[in-house]
């Protein structure tokens, strides 16, 4: 086994988007290590705390009248003129990567171990090895246009800190959203566009919020997965078969990801990294954080598949020592079954009732295909002993994950 690392700069993330197109940052062998930094894509939300002084951060956010550093963010229109900006904010995470497998064909799973995460320090001599992350509730939570409070409706950006003594995450302050005008120009009246930076002297803060909480510490990452074969650029928002913007806090340290492999090297990113997220991740966002996570890729091969838990798998799959889950989406392959405008025609398609009928027919195939069992006893035994979530209600291909427990399969 060999190990690598692969920092965040310039050259390894690409912003929005996953793609087939790209060329390997990193090709490696099944059985490999490797540790990926990652930043995220609400920096600019506190450029001081998350930004400043740390180079990497800053060449990667670089934007000014004269240079925007990556300049596609989104899977949108790169020829102007642009609403937002090139890319459209069609797809918003920084993510690092590709890492190719090497032999990884279509038909193939990898399985991605998460050996570890932990949080990026401020770079700035003010904050110095401190940790902060950002939860803006935004124009595309469950919340948006179901607020009681004036102004109405508004979007509000918290930012936390993050104590690893504690294992926990404070609120510091928040501050209403105002427009803010990019380098290029353009007005952004709500939170539309990745990457902007907030202008702190335009906003309000509000000190001494959420006192005296703390809320335990969830590190993992909401964004994992590989390249899709059905377009050469797909957006990081919904989630699909070969995975992406999961937003599930239980792919943390210890679990296991099964993903299909869609295209040649598999072609394996990350990003969105969280401090910590409820189930629904209900204001259209969690505690968006820089990580680090040190994975290690296993390539099944398709011909050896049969007779295991991968048998037949078309989907993503978490394990851990104690369950197995399966994701149901509003349209389980919306890239294959909603046409040529299947990334704006997802954004119409939200059902938790369409999720969870996904998340049922999966993990009935899974029961009925790696434990054996009738129809009738898979449906007797999910009613009894499995176990439903909500994981997103915001990434427009939302999500519920079913999930079964392995020690009631020890007397077999």
């Amino acid at each position: 086994m060999t190990k690598h690392h692969l920092p965040a700069t310039p050259a390894t993330v690409h912003w929005g988007y996953f793609s087939r197109t790209l060329a390997p940052v990193l090709t490696i062998k099944s059985g490999d290590s490797v540790t990926v930094e990652s930043i995220t894509h609400h920096a600019n939300d506190d450029y001081e705390r998350m930004i400043a002084g740390d180079a990497a951060a800053e060449e990667i956010f670089l934007w000014t009248k004269d240079q925007k550093t990556l300049r596609r963010r989104g899977a949108g229109a790169t020829d102007g003129p642009f609403t937002y900006g090139s890319g459209e904010g069609l797809g918003v995470h920084l993510l690092t990567g590709p890492i190719a497998i090497e032999g990884a064909e279509p038909g193939d799973v990898l399985e991605v171990r998460v050996i570890d995460a932990y949080p990026r320090p401020s770079a700035n001599p003010a904050y110095k090895g401190r940790f902060f992350g950002s939860n803006p509730s935004a124009n595309w939570g469950f919340q948006y246009k179901d607020l009681i409070e004036e102004p109405k409706p508004r979007e509000v950006v918290t930012i936390y800190e993050l104590d690893m003594g504690e294992a926990s995450v404070s609120a510091l302050y928040s501050y209403l959203w105002t427009p803010q005008t990019d380098p290029d120009g353009i007005v952004h009246p709500t939170i539309d566009y990745p990457g902007v930076r907030v202008d702190h002297s335009t906003v309000v803060k509000k000190e001494g919020i959420l006192p005296g909480i703390k809320v335990p510490a969830r590190l993992h990452f909401g964004t994992m997965g590989l390249a899709p074969a059905e377009a050469d650029f797909v957006s990081t928002i919904p989630p699909n078969y070969t995975g992406g913007n999961m937003d599930d806090w239980r792919i943390a340290k210890g679990a296991r990801m099964y993903y299909p492999v869609a295209v040649a090297g598999g072609l394996f990113s990350c990003g969105d990294a969280h401090a910590s997220q409820g189930d629904s991740e209900l204001s259209g966002t969690a505690i968006e954080i820089s990580l680090t996570g040190e994975f290690e890729f296993i390539l099944h091969k398709k011909a050896e598949l049969d007779g295991g838990i991968l048998e037949g798998l078309t989907h993503p799959l978490l394990e851990n020592d104690e369950v197995w889950s399966v994701y149901g989406f509003s349209v389980a392959n919306y890239l294959s079954e909603l046409g040529p405008d299947h990334q704006s025609e997802i954004l119409k398609r939200s059902s938790l009732d369409g999720a969870m009928r996904d998340a049922f027919r999966k993990l009935r195939r899974f029961l009925m295909t790696t434990q054996k069992l009738s129809e009738d006893e898979a449906i007797s035994l999910m009613s009894v002993a499995a176990d439903f979530a909500v994981t997103q209600v915001v990434d427009a291909n939302w999500g519920v994950t079913g999930t079964i427990r392995k020690a009631l399969f020890a007397g077999r």
